[in-house]
């Protein structure tokens, strides 16, 4: 996986589709369903994608192996939420790294202060696990998370902006980083501010560019990066500071058409992202997400939030 480049990557997808296609049962059912022939598959644009629902209800796993650990996306009260089977927990780990300093550098270059209440009281999450290996891979005395010790997490940004060796990157839930903004006002303009999005029932919902213009205002700051990743995947996109994301080398997202999910591809106008995840070998690679977001030429994407009606998409297909 690690040897794709602009050349071969059509090659290693198509290879991991008939792969997942002939090991993975509940993509074959869904297949099946959906009258596809894996083998008359030639091109990577044919490739269906499996709506992310089914990660709900079903165990979704290529082969027959034993779990070594789990993920479970966040829900609200009552909701049925995601589980996603790990097969290698380390893979994860060393793979979220490999996407983060792509972008950004080694891990040793950064302080990174985690205000990350509501992930730290639900447990099992992707994110939570990504940061908590960061922070252990930075190596650094002040990195560490944060609950609910705003002071303590102001104290530490203070005395790690000392250490000029070093860059900081505050990494928060949209609500908690929005209260410590307005608390404390603190100058942030030599720091990278990360939101993870989402006010998690705490806040009123906003849209990014409305949460971003406030931390930017309350922390003196010209930029908020964000992340896109989920449950469902293994590889993480990032932003530049601005709207667009950019998905690591292990990604490509496209666009489907909103009301017919089989018409992929659409460039500049918005639908439904569908997710190439070449990591996710052992689960599957190919996922339909419910977001709406537009794609453009260079591979970059814009999240414009969620599908309507996002949660009944594509179950009936797997109903006996």
């Amino acid at each position: 996986m690690y040897s794709l480049n602009e050349q071969n990557v059509d090659d290693i997808a198509l290879q991991l589709f008939r792969y997942q296609a002939e090991n993975n049962p509940i993509y074959a059912t869904y297949l099946h369903h959906l009258g596809c022939d894996f083998k008359k598959v030639i091109r990577v644009g044919e490739i269906p994608f499996m709506p992310v629902s089914f990660f709900k209800g079903h165990s979704i796993k290529t082969g027959s192996w034993r779990s070594d650990s789990f993920f479970n996306s966040s829900g609200t009260s009552g909701d049925a939420t995601s589980t996603h089977h790990i097969e290698d927990l380390n893979f994860y780990l060393n793979h979220a790294e490999r996407c983060f300093t792509h972008f950004f550098g080694p891990l040793d270059q950064y302080h990174i202060l985690a205000l990350l209440p509501s992930y730290l009281e639900r447990g099992n999450s992707s994110l939570l696990a990504m940061i908590d290996s960061f922070i252990k891979k930075s190596q650094s005395e002040f990195s560490g998370f944060y609950r609910y010790d705003q002071e303590k997490l102001l104290e530490d940004i203070n005395q790690s902006q000392k250490d000029k060796s070093r860059k900081i990157i505050l990494w928060g839930v949209s609500f908690a980083l929005l209260e410590f903004a307005e608390r404390f006002q603190p100058d942030l303009s030599e720091c990278i501010v990360f939101e993870t999005g989402g006010m998690k029932g705490r806040r009123r919902e906003v849209t990014r560019a409305e949460l971003h213009n406030q931390l930017k205002k309350y922390f003196n700051l010209n930029n908020i990066y964000s992340e896109y990743g989920m449950t469902e995947l293994l590889s993480q996109a990032y932003t530049k500071g601005e709207e667009l994301f950019y998905p690591s080398p292990w990604m490509r997202v496209s666009v489907r058409e909103s009301l017919d999910p089989l018409q992929k591809g659409l460039i500049g106008r918005s639908g439904g992202l569908n997710v190439m995840d070449l990591a996710n070998i052992h689960s599957i690679a190919f996922v339909e997400t419910e977001d709406a977001g537009k794609v453009f030429e260079d591979g970059s994407f814009e999240v414009l939030g969620r599908l309507d009606n996002s949660d009944v998409r594509g179950c009936n297909l797997l109903v006996e």
